[in-house]
Order: C-alpha cells, then sequence, then structure tokens
C-alpha cells in the first residue's frame, strides 16, 4: 500500500484513520443533505441528535457497556477530569490513588484539594519505568474509589491486570489506550479518556459511569457543568457540547465495528507494537525504557546512551519525514505512539530507519 501521509508518532492529538478523514472531507461541506457543514449545525436540530445518539449507540456496542451506565460526551481534557472525579465521587472526603507517571501525579495533585488521598502504590522509586503490585492494596473501609491512570502516555507503562480494589470502586484514566483492547466495563465505576490521543480532536472527553455513582449531594458551590448529573440528565446536551469531536469521533466507533471491533484492534496493534519493541530487544544503540512486563502498546518510549544522541537521532527522524518521536520534556530520549490510526507500514518504516541509523553511527 503507498502510504503519502506523515507517519505522525504524536503522543496526541494523534493520528486518525485515513477512511475516517476521507469520509469526513466528503461530508464537510454539506452533509447528507442537510445543506450545512456539522460545524455548522445546531446542537438542537434533529440531524445533530441523531449523530449524537448514533454516536452513543455505537460506542456501547463497541465496548459492550451495560445499561445501569451512562456515556457522556464532556467538554475540556484530563484536566478538567482530575478535578470532576474527586467533585462527584469524593462522598466520604477520601480516595486511593495508584501512583504510575505524569498523569496519575497531576490527578493526585488536584484530588489533594478535595479530601483526603492516599498512594496506595507508586512505582516512583524506579522512575515509573513499571506498574506496581497491586494484588494486595491496603485500601480504607472509608475510601470513595480507587483511582489509576491505565496507561501513563508519557512514562509507557500500562496496567496488563486490574489492581484488586477489595470491592471499592475503580476509577481509570483511559485516555490513551482507550478502544485500543476490550473493555469490560463492569470492572470499573467510571472510566474517563481524552479523545485526541487515540479516538478524535482534541477537546472533548468521554465518561462512562455508573449510575448509582451519580450524585446530586455535592456541595452548593460545585459549578454545574462541573456535575456528571447535569450532562446526564441533559444527554450531554446541556450546553453546545463539542459538536465536531463528537461527530468525529462516531465515525472512529464505526470504523472500529467495521473492521472487526476492539478485538480486532487489539490483535492489530500487538502486531505492530511487536514490530518496534523486537528491535528495541536486539539493538545495540537503542534500550527501551519500560520493563517488558508493563509496556504499553500505545506509547513506546526509548533511548539512546545519552541525551546528545537521543537529540541527534531525533533531528534525524524529523529530518526522514517521521514526526513527533522527541520524548515528553520531563522524560527526554524518543517516544513512538502507536495509536489505532497508526499503521503497521509505519512503525515498519521507523524500524528500518532506525536500523540504518544504528549502522551509520555505531
Amino acid at each position: 500500500m503507498k502510504y503519502d501521509r506523515s507517519f505522525n508518532f504524536s503522543a496526541g492529538p494523534a493520528m486518525m484513520p485515513e477512511a475516517v478523514l476521507e469520509e469526513i472531507r466528503d461530508e464537510m461541506m454539506n452533509y447528507r443533505g442537510s445543506g450545512m457543514c456539522v460545524m455548522e449545525m445546531s446542537h438542537r436540530s434533529k440531524v445533530f441528535q441523531q449523530i449524537c445518539d448514533e454516536a452513543e449507540a455505537d460506542l456501547r456496542e463497541l465496548m459492550g457497556i451495560p445499561d445501569n451506565y451512562k456515556v457522556l460526551f464532556v467538554q475540556g481534557g484530563g484536566t478538567l477530569q482530575f478535578a470532576m472525579v474527586p467533585m462527584n465521587l469524593m462522598k466520604n472526603g477520601k480516595a486511593c490513588y495508584v501512583e504510575t507517571g505524569a498523569w496519575s501525579k497531576k490527578a493526585i495533585e488536584e484530588a489533594r484539594k478535595y479530601g483526603e488521598v492516599t498512594v496506595v502504590a507508586s512505582s516512583k522509586d524506579k522512575k515509573f519505568s513499571y506498574v506496581p503490585d497491586c494484588s494486595n492494596l491496603d485500601i480504607p473501609e472509608d475510601a470513595d474509589y480507587v483511582y489509576i491512570c491505565e496507561n501513563e502516555t508519557i512514562n509507557g507503562t500500562t496496567f496488563h491486570k486490574l489492581p484488586n480494589t477489595k470491592g471499592t470502586v475503580r476509577v481509570s484514566d483511559q485516555s490513551s489506550m482507550f478502544l485500543s483492547k476490550p473493555c469490560n466495563v463492569s470492572d470499573y465505576g467510571l472510566i474517563w479518556a481524552g479523545v485526541q490521543k487515540n479516538v478524535g480532536p482534541a477537546g472533548m472527553t468521554v465518561v462512562i459511569v455508573r449510575e448509582d455513582l451519580i450524585r446530586d449531594d455535592l456541595d452548593p458551590k460545585t459549578p454545574i457543568y462541573m456535575k456528571y448529573k447535569t450532562h446526564a440528565d441533559e444527554g450531554s446536551m446541556y450546553n453546545t457540547p463539542n459538536c465536531w469531536a463528537i461527530y468525529c469521533c462516531g465515525k472512529v466507533f464505526k470504523y472500529l465495528k467495521n473492521i472487526g471491533g476492539l478485538e480486532a484492534m487489539n490483535k492489530i496493534n500487538e502486531e505492530k507494537a511487536a514490530v518496534l519493541y523486537d528491535f528495541l530487544d536486539s539493538s545495540a544503540m537503542f534500550k527501551g525504557a519500560v520493563v517488558k512486563e508493563d509496556r504499553s502498546l500505545m506509547n513506546i518510549p526509548f533511548v539512546t546512551a545519552s541525551a546528545e544522541m537521543d537529540e541527534k537521532v531525533v533531528a534525524a527522524t524529523k529530518k526522514a519525514g517521521f514526526d513527533n518521536l522527541k520524548g515528553h520534556k520531563s522524560v527526554g530520549g524518543l517516544r513512538a505512539s502507536t495509536y489505532n490510526a497508526m499503521p503497521k507500514e509505519g512503525v515498519i518504516a521507523l524500524v528500518d530507519f532506525l536500523k540504518k541509523f544504528e549502522a551509520e553511527n555505531k
């Protein structure tokens, strides 16, 4: 297959499936005879309500979301959810967090503004290069929830086995692995995901929350937009939602259904990640930054022997047409984000380039 677009390894906003982009392009000026682009139409129109309803229905089918869970399309990204989760779920004012990297750290810092936070496990001791043992966490009986960042975008770790929360509500930030593999929604009380990493354009978060966790007895000072109940009661239409993101995400949901669902997507993701990991494990110059058993299929950080060489590699990859391989500023090195929309050809081309670079720079 000839691929004439850039191989964009950005951690987000990231690539979208080419077939989806082509369909969006074809509907840009006149969405299905409406005479207007989706960006122009009223969120109260019957046309857009159908778009929104179809998006939710397709997501429910993809993930097998039970009927006692609400699906919310909320504006904003992860930073907003770091606050919304404790504001809505801290009934007793206590929560447990597992610290596995930059994004769980930010969530912890924000949650501490609203109640008592206990860090029940951490991998900080080894620079977040692994996922800590969560099989026997010390969870207070009155803790409202246990929070994890299921896939750490910056540090490249993922939970291949969920923590044993001993009956306490499990909350997960799935932003950088959302819809990359099958998910048993019933294992969680709440799942949220910023869509710009693996599903659609920036500016929206999908929240999947069990109905019994949606409260009406919050602090009276809680902003109305920050209440999950507001969005649940109004079908994500309390105010003008991110119509464009809902539309684009709906296209991606249909695309995933058409290729065989999340089982098929997971197989593709495993195959293309293996291409890069196999190279890193055999390379004399490049080394993966995460222990093998906790490696992410979505975000793959790696390094050379020095920061200077890392910078040289980044410059060379950019010159060769590979975009956004520089590691996050907080950790350095390199990082390849191989989300759903990254074709296997892109990973193969990157590995071929890295092999050539290593041979020329011994």
